[in-house]
């Protein structure tokens, strides 16, 4: 049930710093959980996009400050009409084994990513193109229509649907990125073994502990390989902030990814500058288990939602200034409308909502004579079992008692794409700058086989309106009216309690004085080829 996770013993700190002798400059990163995978098609958090788009370069890539960039494409060119993209591959990048990166690994990879049998959770994110939607429903069985082409061994032609304002930032995300073609041929899934996995990216994976640690070496043979200063870099694995923390103290950590909230005055008391607490694009939410009763009863949603006071989970449960959050798109994501969702129970005094949660939850039948038991499901985490108390307690004079399970990462996430939960915990950071990237995960899953590929709309969350509204906005051209389109779906989907959003994220890291080149963005991405470590 719950993950205990322990520190490095003396014996393994002192094995680090004896494997690290032979490199001139090591980063010590704390990177929080464990990663469930280290294949693209296969990742889905920000723990292992940390170690993913370290070992592995798209077409085009980020900028210290997140932005896109050119990658493995030097440059590229765009249609009139906005639908064909075409890629320049640059001279001599190859994987680490020295076989070349082609066009072919690009088109290889696209089309994998969207086979159904590779069941990628955000192969939703490459939609866009033309067919890729198509061919992962299985609606299309001819890979060859995905609109996805090789014109020769340099030379990369994506084909749309539509003109996609954000595409570009698309192509930074690790769904985007190749893989190595001749060798998944050869020995399938097993190519990402560490006897077997290559790189294009700065870094080659050269060894992996799970539950202790990722380790990269810089990669010799990356087209920019004189400017990348860090040589090595070992991504640790550990869910106790309050751990991390003592070990970032204590020297053994460079980069913390997290930091316990209630530790930040503290941090900006002794540590001044070392911690790095700022807005960026994300929503920190609940999911409701809509599939079967009781959270199909959309009184009990509201109720639950309604009754939550927000405003207190920043300031004073976590203590970092976290915004509330009552709608499910950023405030400042681009190719939107200003303030899209703004409800007025948001507005009533806290006393009145409480008292219009208690009136849904005994037209429903719930009450203090006959309460409402739900089990609320978190990943091990400081903030999230001190958020999960607070809210438990918002909800318990609605005749709500709370069971609270908390467990490893990997595990939390499995129970919740299987709908295996009635209440739990969830956050997403925004992939690319635009409102379909979080919008995208209330629409109805997909039919596949016997069952229903329901992504990431873990709560199942299904309307049609929703839906064509989704549709709709991703073949409209005129940027205003997508948005105002955009603005109507999220108004659906919030007027049912398709989730509950808690509040806005702030990226949380705490860096070394001595680590440079550390950029605070939107995205919280800072790829560890911009780094320098001067110690």
């Amino acid at each position: 049930m719950t993950q205990v996770l322990k520190a490095a013993t003396t014996a393994g700190v002192v094995a680090l710093l004896m494997s690290s002798s032979a490199y001139a400059v090591t980063l010590q990163m704390h990177n929080g959980g464990d990663p469930g995978s280290i294949d693209p098609h296969k990742v889905s958090g920000d723990w292992e996009n940390r170690v993913v788009g370290d070992y592995l370069e798209g077409l085009v890539t980020e900028d210290p400050e997140a932005a896109p960039i050119p990658g493995q494409a030097e440059s590229w060119e765009i249609s009139d009409d906005g639908l064909v993209y075409t890629f320049h591959l640059r001279d001599g990048i190859q994987w680490t084994d020295g076989t070349p990166v082609t066009a072919d690994d690009f088109v290889f990879a696209f089309q994998r990513l969207m086979d159904p049998a590779t069941a990628s959770e955000y192969a939703y994110l490459q939609y866009p193109i033309k067919n890729a939607e198509a061919i992962n429903s299985g609606e299309i069985t001819d890979f060859s229509q995905l609109g996805v082409k090789a014109v020769d061994e340099k030379t990369v032609e994506i084909t749309l649907e539509a003109p996609t304002p954000f595409f570009l930032d698309a192509l930074t995300h690790y769904t985007a990125y190749p893989v190595p073609k001749h060798l998944i041929e050869e020995v399938g899934d097993a190519w990402t073994d560490m006897d077997n996995i290559v790189a294009n990216g700065p870094y080659k994976i050269v060894e992996w502990l799970p539950g202790s640690y990722v380790r990269s070496e810089k990669n010799a043979d990356y087209y920019d390989a004189e400017n990348v200063q860090i040589d090595e870099v070992f991504y640790h694995v550990l869910e106790d902030q309050t751990a991390a923390l003592n070990r970032y103290r204590a020297g053994e950590f460079d980069i913390l990814t997290d930091l316990p909230s209630d530790q930040y005055q503290w941090l900006q008391d002794n540590l001044p500058g070392e911690a790095h607490v700022e807005p960026f694009l994300g929503v920190y939410y609940y999911v409701l288990n809509q599939e079967k009763p009781p959270l199909d009863d959309v009184r009990i949603r509201e109720a639950l939602s309604i009754s939550v006071l927000r405003d207190v989970i920043g300031p004073d449960v976590l203590g970092t200034g976290e915004l509330p959050a009552y709608g499910w798109v950023p405030p400042g994501t681009g190719n939107y409308v200003e303030n899209a969702y703004d409800p007025e129970w948001a507005t009533l005094p806290y006393e009145d909502r409480v008292a219009r949660a208690v009136e849904l939850m005994t037209e429903a039948g719930y009450g203090p004579d006959n309460p409402l038991n739900l089990q609320l499901r978190y990943n091990t985490n400081d903030n999230h079992q001190r958020i999960a108390v607070a809210i438990a307690a918002m909800w318990e004079p609605l005749g709500v008692n709370v069971e609270l399970f908390n467990s490893e990462t990997a595990v939390h996430y499995d129970a919740l794409r299987a709908g295996d939960f009635q209440v739990g915990r969830a956050g997403w950071l925004l992939d690319y700058n635009d409102p379909s990237n979080t919008l995208d995960l209330l629409k109805t899953g997909i039919s596949q086989g016997d069952g229903t590929n329901w992504g990431n709309n873990y709560g199942r969350y299904s309307n049609e309106e929703f839906d064509a509204l989704m549709d709709q906005a991703a073949t409209e051209q005129d940027l205003v009216a997508r948005g105002e389109i955009l603005a109507d779906a999220e108004e659906i989907a919030m007027d049912e309690f398709a989730a509950i959003p808690i509040y806005w994220y702030v990226s949380k890291n705490v860096v070394k004085p001595y680590i440079e080149g550390f950029v605070d963005n939107a995205k919280d991405i800072h790829r560890t080829r911009w780094l320098t470590k001067s110690e």
